[in-house]
Parts: structure tokens; C-alpha cells; sequence
């Protein structure tokens, strides 16, 4: 841990099946024309999340931890609780049978099977990596598996026929085409998301090396500035890879068997190496939201923030077994997806400006308080994700 930050466990945590659908429908639907928003989601999410860190290693407590110090008054404090618990609770074990299905799916490409039982036998594994409780451990799986799916994803890209003038222009001249806004939408969602950011504050404020408080911000900065690049770098692969491989050809892609369906294009090593992909994909996805789960929720109640602790365990037990349930008896739990979609379009400004507000107050941060830079980027990415949020939620009940 001396030598690696938290900053894969991020990247793990946003590149999941849910990037890896929704990316992938935006290039065969829109082809390049959408990689703006991409590459804006990669921006937003360092400044978010490099502020996160900060906050994490100036106070040594997490971001779930200062808003439940910070909010004294039992109205509003009760009021935010709940907020987190319906986005971050019942969302992550709503989406956690994404997760698990997205892995077995995977699984099932390259090994054939049922994709029930694959997903009962991962999320055994998701809680075997948890419960043993050493964070180094739990690093160097997810590092492994994040690279695994960074290579993957990478070298299906650059098999694939890539129109790269047009890349170019999709990642720097933005454009909106003909009923794209929620696909727009969709990927920013799918990048920067509220749990990421109790995530990884609270990874921060336990990340203890032999180095000063500033060594080890900028080792965490250097850190996620690297992983969360290369999540992005991956989200653009796969969107690209679908633009060059369905809308060049002006057909949809099936996403239930869409490995297979590379395999005229890109030879017959592409589909077993995007299934590949998918599978690291899940399971890391499938590990981290619990664990960030936890993270948000007894930080917020005032609980242990051991990985140790009974309540800790109980937490991100509870979102593995309600998972796994789902995906086992192919339950779709709209309501509850429905309840953190709407949850998350009121929970990430609200945090975003939180943020921004502990980065600014010398009490908190001290001499790590924000530039001028850092707060006019804040300001940006917040009124940005305050639009894109209730645009969410109004969509979402209209």
C-alpha cells in the first residue's frame, strides 16, 4: 500500500456492466458523436473525487462521516441520511444484480452455463474478497482485475476498424443528436456517481504511509488521476469499438449475446476477450459498490468504519445477498431502481456542493483548502450535475 493509492477501486467501481451497456448502445446508436460526454465525465469525476481525497486525508474521517458531524439539526441530518440510504443503499442492491448478471454473463460466453448459478457463485466470491477484511488484499484484486479489463477492452479497440478523424471530433466538438439527451445523460451518470465519492474519501483517510500529509495527497492525486484516466480511456474504447463495429454498418446491437456478435468483425479471439472484459467488469463492480455501500451508510449513522466491523459486514452482506437473490430468481426491481435513480439526481449535487463547501473552509482543509481553479471548476461541474440531476428526476416521474 506504500506504492498504490485506492484510485483502481474507483476506476473498478464506474466501469462496470452498466458503463459497459450504456456505452456501448451510445457508439451503435450515435457513433462518435457522444465522446464528449465521456470525456467530460472523466474530468468532472478527478476534480470530484480529487477533492474527496483531500477531504479524506486533511480529516482523516470520511465524506459520510463530515456531513453527519457537520448537519447538528435532527431534521435536516435525518433528511440527508435518508437521501443516502435510498441512493446508495437501496440503489446499490438494486444494481448489484446489473453487476453480478454483467459478470455471468461474461462467464457464461466463455463457458457456457447458466447465467443464475454463475451469478450465485460470484456473489459468493464478491463476499469472500470482502470478508476477509484486509484492504491490501482486496487492493490487489481489484488492481489485477481492473487491468485485465483495461487490457481487454484495449486491444478490442485497436482490432477494431476505428475512424479516428472522427474519434477526434466526437471528443472535442460536442453535439447533441436527435433524442440522445438520456443516452447523454446515461454516461455521465454512469462515471460520476455519489458513492464513488464516499468511497474514496474514506479510502483516503485510511491510506497510512511513513510520508507527510502532502506526500501522500499527491501520491493520492497522482494515484487517481491515473486510474480514473484509464476507466475513462476504457469507456472510450468501448464506445468507439461499437460505433466502428454496429453504426458503420447501420445495425443494433443485442446485448445478450453482443460477444458473439463481434466475432465477424474482429476475428474469433474478439468475442471471448470482450466476454472477458465484461466478467471483470461485473465482478468488480460487484465487490466496490457493496463496499462503498458500508462506506456511505455507517459513516453517516455514526458506525465503525472498520472492514472488520459486525455492522460494516452486515451492510455490504446485505447488498451482496439481495443482489444475488435478484439475479437468481431473474427479479427486476423496478420500483427500487427507479427510487436510487431518482435519489442519486438529488444526492450527487447536493454532495458535489457539500464538497465544495468542506474544500473552502480553512477549519476543515486547512492550507488544502481550494484555488481559485479548483473552485471555478467545482462551481462548473456542480450547476452541471444540478441540471443534469433534475432533468433526471423530473424524466423520471414525467
Amino acid at each position: 500500500m506504500n506504492k498504490t493509492g485506492p484510485g483502481f477501486l474507483i476506476a473498478a467501481a464506474f466501469v462496470g456492466p452498466g458503463t459497459v451497456t450504456t456505452a456501448t448502445l451510445a457508439g451503435a446508436h450515435y457513433g462518435y458523436a457522444l465522446l464528449w460526454a465521456v470525456l467530460f465525465s472523466i474530468v468532472a469525476t478527478m476534480v470530484l473525487q480529487e477533492m474527496a481525497a483531500r477531504l479524506g486525508v486533511a480529516t482523516g474521517a470520511g465524506l459520510a462521516e463530515a456531513l453527519n458531524k457537520r448537519f447538528s439539526q435532527p431534521l435536516f441530518k435525518w433528511s440527508i441520511i435518508s437521501l443516502i440510504v435510498c441512493a446508495i443503499g437501496i440503489g446499490n442492491a438494486a444494481y448489484e444484480a446489473g453487476n453480478l448478471t454483467g459478470a455471468a454473463m461474461g462467464l457464461t460466453n466463455l463457458l457456457g452455463g447458466e447465467i443464475q448459478y454463475w451469478s450465485l457463485l460470484l456473489g459468493i466470491a464478491a463476499a469472500a474478497i470482502l470478508y476477509q477484511g484486509k484492504f491490501q488484499t482486496l487492493l490487489t484484486i481489484l488492481t489485477l482485475l481492473v487491468l485485465l479489463m483495461s487490457l481487454v477492452f484495449l486491444l478490442t479497440f485497436f482490432a477494431s476498424d476505428i475512424q479516428f478523424n472522427q474519434l477526434l471530433s466526437g471528443l472535442f466538438v460536442p453535439s447533441l443528436p436527435s433524442a440522445a439527451t438520456i443516452t447523454t445523460i446515461a454516461l455521465i451518470g454512469t462515471t460520476v456517481v455519489p458513492y464513488n465519492l464516499f468511497l474514496h474519501a474514506s479510502l483516503a483517510a485510511k491510506f497510512q504511509t511513513e510520508k507527510s500529509h502532502e506526500q501522500r495527497l499527491s501520491l493520492l492525486r497522482k494515484d487517481g488521476l491515473f486510474a480514473i484516466g484509464l476507466g475513462g480511456l476504457v469507456t472510450i474504447a468501448i464506445l468507439s469499438t461499437a460505433a466502428a463495429t454496429w453504426f458503420s454498418q447501420g445495425i443494433a446491437p443485442d446485448m445478450t449475446n453482443i460477444a458473439e456478435q463481434l466475432r465477424p468483425l474482429l476475428g474469433d479471439f474478439a468475442p471471448a476477450f470482450f466476454a472477458l472484459g465484461l466478467f471483470a467488469a461485473g465482478l468488480t463492480s460487484a465487490v466496490t459498490a457493496p463496499l462503498a455501500t458500508s462506506y456511505a451508510l455507517c459513516g453517516a449513522l455514526g458506525w465503525s468504519v472498520d472492514l472488520q466491523s459486525p455492522r460494516f459486514r452486515m451492510i455490504w452482506l446485505s447488498v451482496i445477498t439481495i443482489g444475488t437473490l435478484l439475479c437468481f430468481l431473474s427479479l427486476k426491481p423496478l420500483t427500487a431502481i427507479m427510487l436510487a435513480q431518482a435519489s442519486n439526481g438529488l444526492l450527487l449535487p447536493f454532495i458535489a456542493l457539500c464538497l465544495l463547501w468542506f474544500c473552502n473552509d480553512a477549519k476543515v482543509l486547512g492550507q488544502w483548502r481550494n484555488s481559485g481553479w479548483q473552485n471555478l471548476l467545482g462551481i462548473c461541474i456542480v450547476l452541471l450535475v444540478t441540471g443534469l440531476g433534475l432533468y433526471k428526476v423530473i424524466s423520471l416521474f414525467s
